[in-house]
Order: structure tokens, then C-alpha cells, then sequence
């Protein structure tokens, strides 16, 4: 990861994203002559980007624009490839609140869609860290400016309802969905009231506002639990701002994340090998252990699972907040893991939490410790934080468990995570580490 680029695109608050700065992006782009889509989420801020970004593209000579306006992230990026598009911009900042956001840059392959290379990237880094002044550039090139939004909606609808064999519908299921008051609220409710489903929805509120993510969706579930519970729902899916995340919740109001998710999508499609990230529940492991499924590890990150999915020929990958690369998909994409696993329960005629059960997860806690930049590069290069987690690690022998403690890639934070099979000792052991890696880090910048 450079200075500005993290896991997922760049990232930050609102007011980051200047005019100044958002010339340097798109200049590091490169984008003369070139064919770019833009579009994002549902964030106040989002809309004055998108404007931003117009003027700059034609500024720098991009032959042609196309606007999308707000649409789901893994939309974007099919929508970009179907329409042959050279480069997709997203703006948004996933699952964080309104007073954040970030690009997505997603470019043209022959093989689909995908993240911006790391040679794209380094561009825009430079672009960005340099610091002489910008002049305007002097292009012949007339920009042309299309409205992109009813043509991507078709091209994405169809590619959703693809996902059911001809002839099947998903009659008979209640279903509730949370759009977190993002991009999903665009068409979730439509595609899946049109494949025959019993559709609800809470949370769909697409105008651009404060209300993305805010006790909403996928990084607040307890609401759709509440929900579904009262309600007799089959299922309940929460999606997050940007749409390339989908949890589940089970008939009697049980979350069932990522990891399960893979589990049930592993066992229908009949595979050997998945993805998962090293966040993934000890619980999985097991499992793989227990049915002969390779469970490969990989970094945190959605872009990570892809890459090795690629690189060893693997049909599923994904990680446990839900972010599921289904077989022929270049990322995540929330409203088609929603269908996907409606679809397993429409044909085996089984309830979700009766899928699910075949995973036993493992106690788990996970600890947010706050740092600043300077701590987050010291905990990285740290020596006697090294020594501390090992020690840690060997701890946890006793709980058959194992510790993972890494900078976020787009937050001012240590994430400690803790797996073993008694809850009270990692409880006391995760508080443990956090006091002690705190110390070890503020001692390292002094």
C-alpha cells in the first residue's frame, strides 16, 4: 500500500477530495482519449465529487463520459466492462459514515473487470505526492458526456437475474433486505420481487445525504435481526453503503457472516479449494479440515482473495464481512451473494440456519485499538511487537486458538482479533494484548 491508496481504493474524509486532488487523480490516470464511467454511492459529499470529476476528465482530454450517478460498486465495475469502458471511477467509502469517502478505481481487461493495476496506482501516488503546482492543459479534445444510468441499470439487472437457472424463480421465500441507505436501494428490491420472491425492505433511501450506514445495513445488523425475527422472514440480507458486502440473517434472527456464507456456497457448488482471509473464524479451518475442503489463506482485502483465486484457478474466495467473489466475478458483489444463497435454499427446500449449522464457529472477539500514523508505522516495523503477539500466540495454545493484530488499511486503528474455544480467556487475553501493544507502540515513538 503507498501513502495514499489502502486496501480499498482511497479513503478518507470528505474534505479531502478537492478540486486540486482530484485533478491529481485523474492526471495519474492517464486518461487522454480514454473512455471513463463514473458514479458512487449515496454520501452528501458524492455528488459534488462526481461533478468535480466531470469537469476534470474533460479537462485532461477523456474522449468520452459516462455518468451513472448512484449505483452499486460492483455494478460499476460490470457495467464498465460490459459497455467497454476504460476506466471505472466509484466514489465511495463502502461501509464508513456519511462524513467520509473515497475512489475506486476499476480498469478494462480482456479477462473482466478489475482493481486499477499496481503500475495505475504508483501513477496516481506520484501524481499526488508531487507538489509543484498544476497547469491547465492545452487539448483540442471536445469531451462528450453521456447518461449512462437506465442503460447500466438494464445490463446490471440481467447479470443479477443470471444467477438463476432459466425457469427458476424464488417464489415461496419471504425475504427482508437492508440497504443500508446506500447504492443496493437502486434496484435489490426490484430484482428480487421480479424473480418471484416476497420482498420487503428497510434502510432504501438512495437520495445523497447523512444517513448512509447510519444504524444501517451490514455494520449495524442489529436492526434487520430485530426485524426478521418479528416478521417470520426466510432470510434477511444487509447490505453495506457500496454494495459489495452482504451478512445474513437467519429465520430466528441469527447472523450468519461470511464465512458461513462460503461454507454453504463451497458445499453446492461442490469445491475442493476456497479463499479466505486470515480474519477468517478458526471455526472454517476446521471445517475444511473436517470435509477435505482446502481453505487457502490470503490477506485481508477483497482485491487479495481475487488475486489468489486467480492465480490458483479457485472458484470462491471471500472474507467473513462479507465480501464474496463468486465463480466468473472479479469482486464481491452484495445482491449477488443475496441471490446466490436464496437460490440454495429454494432447491434444497432447507431453512438458512439448517445451511449454516454445517460451520461451527468458534469463540471470537475483536478489539479496535486507536493510534495515530506514526503509532500504525511503528506497530508495522516493531520488533518487541513481534516478540509481544508470538507470545501471545503461544498462550492461546491452551484454548486451541490463534491471534491476529493488523493496521487497517483505511482507519486510524490496530485491529485485534482473537479466536480459542473459551470465550471468558480470550475476552481477558484480547484486553491483555491491546493494554500491552499499546505501551509497546508509544514506546517505540518516544
Amino acid at each position: 500500500m503507498g501513502r495514499y491508496f489502502g486496501t480499498d481504493g482511497i479513503r478518507g474524509k470528505a474534505e479531502m477530495f478537492t478540486n486540486e486532488f482530484l485533478e491529481r487523480i485523474v492526471r495519474g490516470l492517464e486518461v487522454q482519449g480514454k473512455r471513463i464511467l463514473i458514479g458512487g454511492d449515496t454520501r452528501e459529499s458524492t455528488k459534488c465529487i462526481l461533478d468535480d470529476l466531470k469537469t476534470s476528465l474533460a479537462n485532461n482530454g477523456a474522449r468520452e463520459v459516462g455518468v451513472i450517478e448512484v449505483f452499486p460498486t460492483p455494478g460499476i465495475n460490470y457495467v464498465m466492462y460490459s459497455l467497454v469502458y476504460d476506466y471505472a471511477i466509484d466514489v465511495t467509502a463502502s461501509h464508513n459514515p456519511y462524513f467520509d469517502n473515497g475512489i475506486k478505481i476499476f480498469e478494462y481487461t480482456d479477462a473482466g473487470g478489475s482493481k486499477l493495476n499496481e503500475a495505475g496506482r504508483t501513477r496516481i501516488e506520484a501524481v499526488l505526492e508531487d507538489s509543484s503546482p498544476l497547469e491547465l492543459k492545452d487539448l483540442s479534445i471536445e469531451t462528450k458526456i453521456y447518461n449512462e444510468r437506465q442503460r447500466g441499470l438494464e445490463y446490471y439487472e440481467e447479470h443479477l437475474k443470471s444467477c438463476l437457472r432459466e425457469g427458476e424463480d424464488l417464489s415461496g421465500l419471504k425475504l427482508m433486505l437492508d440497504c443500508a441507505n446506500g447504492a443496493t436501494g437502486v434496484l435489490g428490491k426490484r430484482v428480487f420481487v421480479e424473480l418471484g420472491a416476497e420482498v420487503s425492505v428497510i434502510n432504501d433511501d438512495i437520495k445523497f445525504g447523512k444517513k448512509i450506514n447510519d444504524g444501517a445495513g451490514s455494520t449495524h445488523i442489529e436492526g434487520l435481526q430485530a426485524v426478521v425475527k418479528e416478521g417470520s422472514f426466510s432470510l434477511g440480507a444487509a447490505f453495506d453503503g457500496d454494495g459489495d458486502r452482504c451478512l445474513l440473517v437467519d429465520e430466528a434472527g441469527e447472523v450468519v457472516d461470511g464465512d458461513q456464507i462460503l461454507v454453504i456456497l463451497a458445499r453446492y457448488l461442490k469445491l475442493d479449494k476456497i479463499v479466505a482471509t486470515v480474519m477468517a473464524n478458526q471455526g472454517l479451518l476446521n471445517w475444511g479440515k473436517t470435509k477435505g475442503v482446502e481453505v487457502v489463506m490470503t490477506d485481508v482485502g477483497d482485491q487479495n482473495v481475487a488475486k489468489e483465486m486467480k492465480e490458483r484457478d479457485i472458484q470462491l474466495g471471500g472474507e467473513q464481512s462479507g465480501h464474496i467473489i463468486l465463480p466468473g466475478e472479479a469482486m464481491g458483489d452484495g445482491l449477488l451473494t443475496a441471490l446466490m444463497v436464496t437460490r440454495v435454499m429454494k432447491e434444497s427446500g432447507k431453512k438458512l440456519s439448517e445451511l449454516s449449522a454445517e460451520m461451527e464457529k468458534m469463540p471470537q472477539v475483536l478489539l479496535n485499538l486507536p493510534v495515530t500514523d506514526e503509532e500504525k508505522a511503528t506497530f508495522s516495523n516493531s520488533e518487541p511487537v513481534k516478540k509481544l503477539i508470538d507470545a501471545f500466540s503461544k498462550r492461546l495454545e491452551e484454548v486451541h486458538g490463534r491471534v491476529l493484530a493488523r493496521p487497517s488499511g483505511t482507519e486510524k486503528i490496530i485491529r485485534i482479533t482473537m479466536w480459542g474455544d473459551n470465550q471468558k480467556k480470550i475476552n481477558v487475553l484480547a484486553s491483555e494484548l491491546a493494554g500491552q501493544l499499546k505501551e509497546a507502540i508509544e514506546n517505540g515513538n518516544n
